[in-house]
């Protein structure tokens, strides 16, 4: 891991799983998509720590996109940012050690006031001297944190607490009630007379994420023609990404599914993309949550850099928008044109997906 630790008196935690009281609480990170990175380490943890009991505390989309989960005894629920009212809840459950892959100020200082003995993190945003346990991230001479996969970011602190963190894969499970609710929503994707292609054209990180409208409709029009797949455009519920499905799906000679006029919750998202043949996504949460589920997934990347979300995944194709200025990691393009973007074609795309769809059959042709 490219983390080191110091200042660290260790506090027994290492030792915990041998503890019978020890009880631990652990603060997911958020948005969704660093949640789900996180997994790896939580599974490391778990594994671990077999015996203590382990309770998670996030906000309520992050709860809602890892459960059902195996690797928590409790779930407690962010429902705002006061530190204060924070660490009034985590006194009552009388936490001995705390683990912090949420790296705000805030949540170190909701730990430290509500007296937890032993409490993990990084030490950045000026929050090291509430911490008894620190990491530090290895930072670039301009003074940058150094691009790192989240998915190692988080397991360097599960390895210094002596977890195996050999596994590296995301892992999501699927809510039985939720796949039944989708099936009778959606009863066109049971029994499609070809691939089932999810689209997701939005991000919540930013519009400089965010591929042309007419493109992703040349790319399901294509989709539709060549293997007769049965297309979903999946946003999420606010006015812009709406308007982006209703451009979408406008565009297209073809009628899509647009999942921004039915109400499909969280879980049920997580249903349909666990049967998709295909996920052509940004660089957003529905993309790992696809890879966690094993689907073949292509990803667009323009002004962000994929060395953050690396997972090493084989059934990902990420199509990198090449320009000078790429990549910025800004919310909005400040440029006259959307250079990176822009540097995607829809042929590349559908080559992409034609190379993911057509590769089970080009090994079971090898056989």
């Amino acid at each position: 891991m490219d983390t080191c630790a110091s200042e660290a008196p260790v506090s027994n935690v290492r030792n915990c799983r041998r503890i019978r009281d020890t009880n631990i609480l652990v603060w997911l990170p958020s948005p969704m998509g660093d949640a789900i990175l996180c997994t790896p380490a939580l599974r490391a943890i778990r594994k671990h720590f077999k015996s203590c009991e382990i309770s998670f505390f996030a906000k309520g989309v992050v709860r809602e996109v890892l459960s059902p989960s195996s690797f928590n005894d409790r779930w407690l629920e962010q429902r705002d940012k006061n530190p204060f009212a924070a660490a009034k809840m985590f006194k009552k459950h009388k936490f001995t050690h705390t683990i912090l892959f949420k790296n705000s100020f805030a949540s170190a200082l909701s730990v430290s006031l509500a007296g937890i003995p032993s409490r993990i993190g990084y030490a950045r945003e000026g929050r090291g001297f509430l911490l008894t346990d620190k990491l530090y991230p290895t930072k670039l001479p301009n003074g940058k944190f150094k691009p790192l996969s989240m998915i190692d970011y988080y397991l360097a602190i599960a390895s210094w607490l002596g977890c195996d963190t050999a596994d590296r894969n995301p892992e999501l499970l699927i809510d039985v009630q939720a796949k039944q609710r989708l099936c009778g929503k959606l009863p066109q994707v049971l029994n499609p007379g070809g691939p089932v292609v999810v689209i997701v054209p939005g991000g919540a990180f930013g519009p400089s994420k965010c591929w042309a409208s007419e493109r992703f409709a040349q790319t399901a029009d294509w989709l539709i023609t060549n293997y007769n797949a049965t297309v979903a455009i999946s946003v999420a519920s606010n006015p812009i990404e709406k308007q982006i499905a209703k451009e979408i799906c406008e565009s297209s000679k073809h009628n899509l599914i647009n999942l921004a006029e039915m109400a499909i919750s969280l879980g049920e998202l997580k249903a349909l993309l666990s049967i998709a043949d295909l996920v052509i996504s940004n660089d957003t949460g529905p993309r790992h949550i696809a890879i966690a589920l094993g689907r073949k997934v292509v990803t667009l990347f323009g002004p962000n850099n994929p060395a953050w979300t690396d997972t090493g995944y084989e059934n990902e194709i990420q199509i990198v928008g090449d320009a000078p200025c790429a990549p910025c990691d800004k919310p909005i393009c400040k440029k006259p044109e959307h250079l990176c973007m822009q540097a995607i074609t829809v042929d590349r795309l559908c080559g992409a997906a034609k190379e993911l769809l057509e590769k089970e059959q080009m090994v079971s042709n090898e056989w």
